[in-house]
């Protein structure tokens, strides 16, 4: 074990050297490292005591030999979308640097587009694995929810957050996988998809970005979801709640940056009427989905319903919080999803978002594979 680095700002919180001599990975500063402290990019936690032992990931992560190189920076206790954070630092977005890196894995997606890595970790409670990825032009899967285990991550307790990677190929998404579910079945068959592209809202560009790409996996067939808005709205609820109890103590320290604050003193306001209603929009949700899939293998749809903000855009987190419109309601019901980056123009990334049934994460594998094996030629000739 080397000596840590404190990273005042950039992609790194704490710059590590633990493990073997495999892949190289970098880990979100929410999930705990023995001998560190998880400060969750917080003034607020800036006190908190080193961990006395790892996450259940971080112990898998170095079983496998992989090294650690850091703890990643993030949006301020991995409640906001833009990725900004005057405390700990702001990751510059490499692919696309006038833009939002994209919260709140905004460092673990950072990292893993500048090559600092092989694979990263980042958390996904609302679209913040899927968000960044998009904003930073890589793929990040969300996996079913629990399929990941959450032993020893800030907060503690969440029904929506998932762990889960960052990586520039389907191939290194599936190995990290590897590491993290001890049931992953790595090398899933590909093939011929039967997709429900699902009616959204999204920027033109964006939508007809989605559709080609996901026309190219299989038969495309157009997929209402009646609960969709609905569901974003509750997902925007229950996460306030939860947040809130985790959280809403630290208002008391005025240490908390001022966007996440506004936040969370709103989900103060919150009665136990709003979660009850919310929980039934996730149930109703969650049963729409499941009924889906007994007529599509994947569902499709734009990862972001507008293109990433630019930095000076993106001081005001309340009008860019629908970034997430067409991610959050897949946390609500707990399905896996997938971003996949697409050729883009206009100096601004686009994405395929892809849900799958719950516990079949492998296909979202196998369709990225396919996906960036037809694109390849493309990719060579452009």
């Amino acid at each position: 074990m080397s000596e840590s680095v404190e990273m005042p700002s950039g992609m790194f919180v704490r710059t590590l050297d633990l493990g073997g001599d495999g892949a190289r990975v970098a880990i979100k500063d929410v999930v705990d490292i023995a001998g560190y402290p998880t400060q969750a990019g917080s003034r607020a936690l800036i006190g908190a005591a080193p961990a006395d032992k790892h996450a259940d990931i971080v112990e898998r992560i170095l079983a496998s030999c992989a090294r650690i190189v850091g703890k990643t920076t993030l949006h301020e206790l991995a409640y906001g979308v833009t990725g900004l954070n005057d405390f700990a630092g702001t990751p510059r977005n490499p692919n696309f640097p006038a833009l939002i890196p994209g919260g709140s894995s905004s460092g673990s997606a950072a990292a893993v587009a500048a090559g600092l890595c092989d694979w990263s970790v980042g958390t996904d409670t609302g679209g913040s694995i899927r968000v960044p990825a998009a904003c930073c032009g890589i793929l990040g899967l969300k996996p079913t929810y629990g399929r990941v285990s959450r032993r020893g991550f800030v907060p503690e307790d969440s029904s929506l957050d998932c762990a889960g990677p960052f990586a520039r190929d389907a191939e290194t998404l599936d190995a990290a996988m590897g590491v993290l579910a001890p049931d992953w079945r790595a090398g899933h068959a590909s093939g011929d998809f039967e997709i429900g592209f699902v009616k959204v809202g999204a920027e033109p560009g964006l939508w007809t970005s989605a559709y080609g790409a996901a026309g190219r996996l299989g038969a495309c067939r157009d997929l209402e979801l009646a609960g969709f808005e609905l569901a974003h709205t509750a997902g925007l609820t229950i996460i306030a709640s939860e947040t809130y109890a985790a959280f809403g103590s630290l208002l008391e320290t005025g240490h908390v940056g001022g966007d996440v604050a506004a936040r969370l003193a709103h989900a103060a306001d919150l009665s136990h009427e709003d979660i009850d209603a919310a929980e039934r929009v996730r149930r109703a949700f969650t049963a729409e989905v499941d009924g889906a899939f007994k007529r599509f293998d994947l569902l499709a749809l734009p990862t972001l319903p507008i293109y990433p903000p630019r930095l000076a855009e993106a001081r005001d987190l309340m009008k860019f919080v629908n970034i997430t419109a067409l991610c959050r309601p897949f946390n609500l019901s707990g399905h896996p999803a997938i971003s996949i980056p697409l050729p883009f123009s206009c100096d601004a990334p686009a994405s395929l978002q892809l849900v799958a049934p719950k516990g079949e994460d492998e296909r979202l594998i196998a369709a990225a594979r396919s996906y960036q094996n037809l694109a390849a030629p493309a990719r060579a000739t452009a």
